[in-house]
C-alpha cells in the first residue's frame, strides 16, 4: 500500500479542550519523542529490553533501593494486579466507598481479581484508622472474607489529599492488624506537586507496601506500573501480571514513556501545571453566584454543585461529566495541556449560563 494514499488525517480540532477528564488530553511532546527514540531495530520482548531495565533504576530513585516496577497497560490493570499480589483467594480489600476500584472499574477487582471489596463511606474520599476499623474484623470467621489489604487513593477520587502523616497512621494501623497497604496512584504526581514533597515521602517512607503508579493521566499515551516496595508482601508478580492480561510483549514502549516522565521532572511539571489550572478554575468559579465548590481543591479536579439545567447547557459548550446528576454535582478536571485561556473561557461561559 502506498502510504501517501492512506486515509490517515487529522479528524479533530487540536485547539478544542474540555474539562471532562485528564484522560482526554493528548500525549506530551517529550513522551512522543521518547517513543520515537525507542522505535527501530529489535529489542527483547516481555520486559527483557534495555528501556525496562533502565526504568528500574529510575523507579528505585523515587521509591527506594528495593523498589521494582512492573509496567502494565492501564490503571485498572495496575490495581487488579497489585491487589491480587497481596491477597489470598479468601482475602478482602478495605477501601473508601468512592474508591476507583469500587466505583469505576466495572467490577474488575471482583470478577478478574476474585477479591471482595469491603467499602466504607467517607465524607472526603479519605480513610482513617477509625474508618478502617468499621471493616477490619472477623479474620478467623470462615463466613466472612478476610480483610488483608487497605487500599487508599492519592489524590482521592474527590480531589482531596492525604498528608504523609495520615498515610503513616494508616500504614501503622493496618500493619498492626496484619494487613498490607496499597496506594492507587493514578494521580500520584498531582498529589506530590500539591504537597510539594517527593513521591517517596508518602509511599515507601511511611510504610506503603505496593502502589499503582499512574502515567496516562499525566501525559503518557498509555501505560502505568505496579511498584512493589515490600517484596515480603508480594508473591508471583510476574505470573499474576501475565494471568491478568497486563503483560505487554513490546514492553519497551510502555517503559520508555515512564522513563521520559520520571527520569527528570516532566512528571512534576505536568502535574504542577494541571494543579495550577484547577486553582485558577476554582478561583473563577467561586466568583459565580449560585455555584458551590464542594471539596477542597487540592489537586487537578474541581467538584461543584450548580443547577442541573445550567450544567446541561454548559455541557453543550464544554465537555465535562456530572458526578452526581440527581444532585447537580459536576466534576471539572484540568490536564497538563489545559491553558489559562481554556479556563477563562469556561468560567465566562459558566457566568453566561448562570445569568440566563
Amino acid at each position: 500500500m502506498n502510504p501517501a494514499k492512506t486515509d490517515a488525517r487529522r479528524r479533530h480540532d487540536p485547539e478544542v479542550r474540555g474539562f471532562a477528564s485528564d484522560n482526554y488530553a493528548g500525549v506530551h511532546p517529550e513522551v512522543l519523542a521518547a517513543l520515537a527514540l525507542a522505535n527501530g531495530g529489535h529489542q527483547v520482548a516481555y520486559g527483557e529490553d534495555d528501556y525496562t531495565d533502565n526504568l528500574q533504576r529510575i523507579v528505585r530513585g523515587h521509591f527506594g533501593a528495593g523498589a521494582e516496577a512492573f509496567p502494565v497497560f492501564n490503571g485498572t490493570g495496575a490495581n487488579v494486579v497489585a491487589l491480587q499480589a497481596v491477597t489470598d483467594r479468601w482475602g478482602a480489600v478495605i477501601c473508601a466507598e468512592s474508591a476507583h476500584i469500587n466505583v469505576d472499574e466495572g467490577g474488575a477487582p471482583e470478577r478478574v481479581g476474585g477479591l471482595k471489596l469491603l467499602t466504607v463511606p467517607t465524607p472526603d474520599g479519605k480513610l482513617t484508622p477509625e474508618l478502617i476499623d468499621r471493616q477490619a474484623y472477623g479474620w478467623e470467621d470462615e463466613h466472612r472474607a478476610m480483610p488483608q489489604v487497605v487500599s487508599i487513593t492519592q489524590s482521592t477520587e474527590l480531589g482531596t489529599l492525604y498528608t504523609p502523616e495520615e498515610i503513616r497512621a494508616i500504614c501503622e494501623h493496618a500493619h498492626a492488624r496484619g494487613m498490607r497497604v496499597h496506594l492507587d496512584g493514578s494521580r500520584i504526581a498531582n498529589a506530590a506537586a500539591s504537597l510539594d514533597v517527593p513521591m517517596r515521602t508518602f509511599t515507601n517512607a511511611v510504610g506503603v507496601d505496593i502502589l499503582s503508579l499512574g502515567g496516562t493521566k499525566n501525559g503518557l499515551m498509555f501505560g502505568e506500573a505496579v511498584v512493589v516496595i515490600d517484596h515480603d508482601a508480594v508473591r508471583r508478580m510476574k505470573h499474576i501480571r501475565k494471568m491478568s492480561m497486563q503483560l505487554a510483549s513490546k514492553m519497551r514502549f510502555v517503559s520508555v514513556q515512564l522513563e521520559a516522565l520520571l527520569a527528570k521532572d516532566l512528571w512534576l511539571r505536568n502535574a504542577r501545571h494541571a494543579n495550577e489550572m484547577a486553582q485558577r478554575l476554582a478561583e473563577g468559579v467561586r466568583a459565580v453566584h449560585g455555584v458551590e465548590i464542594l471539596h477542597p481543591v487540592q489537586a487537578n479536579g474541581v467538584f461543584a454543585k450548580l443547577p442541573h439545567d445550567v450544567g446541561e447547557r454548559l455541557q453543550k459548550r464544554f465537555r465535562f461529566y456530572f458526578w452526581n446528576e440527581a444532585e447537580g454535582v459536576v466534576r471539572w478536571m484540568c490536564s497538563f495541556d489545559t491553558t489559562e485561556d481554556d479556563v477563562d473561557a469556561f468560567v465566562a461561559a459558566l457566568k453566561e449560563e448562570m445569568a440566563r
